[in-house]
């Protein structure tokens, strides 16, 4: 038997939806009741689960850097990386306008 405090009411959905302003219809009301409910009852089992012995991580897994060092070295001048470009304009690339005339 489901516990009272895990199981939402229709009325009780149709308030949340009402205060995040959401509109839902009578049959996605009758719906989603019993959806959350479910939910909330898993999200109150996992709670009971005693974690006093276990030490917060922030990771399952430990983290490994996979990157290599952030060392300078030689790259293309802006002449060279501009070379085979279509158009330029002030040494960049010069790219069709998409969003209008008004900036």
């Amino acid at each position: 038997m489901p516990d009272p405090a895990t199981t939402l009411t229709r009325d009780e959905v149709a308030h949340l939806a009402h205060l995040a302003r959401i509109d839902l219809s009578d049959a996605e009301l009758d719906h989603l009741a019993p959806q959350l409910s479910v939910i909330l009852e898993s999200v109150a089992t996992i709670s009971s689960v005693d974690t006093s012995d276990v030490a917060p991580t922030s990771h399952a897994v430990p983290l490994q850097n996979v990157f290599r060092p952030d060392e300078p070295r030689p790259s293309l001048s802006p002449e060279d990386a501009l070379a085979g470009a279509p158009e330029v304009e002030r040494q960049r690339f010069r790219v069709p306008r998409i969003l209008g005339e008004e900036a």
